[in-house]
């Protein structure tokens, strides 16, 4: 099970990786790195997907500095993370503290 202060130890050590697909998406959504940092450095784990391959991963939910919640799915590899993607929550989706996924 990852644990938040691991993936933040990871951001604080420049341990975390992106790559150029998810750098993309972050860019078309309007996401900085500051954002990221932010949403993970406020937030919680609200999803785990131990089964994740190549590496087990996990959704934080948290908020950017314009007070916008933020979902940021990160890896656990060890010895470093790796941004997965980013995004602005759907409330249609999402409940209302966009911590809880609703039924479909």
């Amino acid at each position: 099970m990852i644990k938040i202060e691991c993936l933040r130890d990871y951001i604080n050590r420049d341990m975390v990786f992106v790559t150029g697909h998810a750098a993309e998406r972050f860019r078309q959504r309007g996401i900085s790195v500051e954002d990221i940092r932010s949403a993970v450095e406020t937030g919680e784990i609200i999803e785990q997907y131990p089964d994740d391959y190549p590496f087990p991963s996990c959704l934080i939910c948290g908020t950017v500095a314009n007070g916008k919640t933020i979902h940021v799915c990160m890896s656990d590899e060890g010895t470093a993370s790796r941004i997965i993607t980013a995004y602005y929550p759907d409330a249609n989706k999402w409940s209302a503290d966009f911590k809880v996924r609703k039924e479909q």
